[in-house]
């Protein structure tokens, strides 16, 4: 990818949620009861496509993080938790814990 070109990055999640990401010309998939149980592959499709960065709605990071960390680990994706307008619920700072814990090989973050 040349300088130029810059990786495109999304959002997932209910409409409401992933709305303001629209409006700043993300790409965007809402999720409804019908198509929720897609995430696995909606998450898969983003990172083969090339995608920087994909937020994720809190409760659906919590909700389906095997799958999350399972395209973390194998792609060059970032899934990031976001939260939704009844507020965050800390998956986001358990997630920045837990991958710095990994690189680092120690919590620095001090005690839960």
């Amino acid at each position: 990818m040349s300088a130029k070109e810059k990786a495109p990055m999304a959002a997932v999640g209910s409409y409401e949620s992933i709305l303001p990401f629209k409006a700043i010309g993300l790409d965007v998939v809402v999720l409804t009861g019908e198509n929720e149980g897609e995430i696995g592959h909606i998450l898969n499709k983003f990172a083969r496509s090339g995608y920087a960065v994909l937020f994720l709605e809190e409760e659906l990071f919590v909700k389906y993080r095997a799958a999350v960390d399972e395209v973390n680990e194998h792609n060059d994706i970032s899934v990031m938790p976001v939260p939704n307008q009844k507020g965050s619920i800390g998956a986001g700072l358990d997630a920045i814990r837990r991958n710095v814990e990994r690189a680092v090989g120690m919590d620095i973050f001090g005690e839960k």
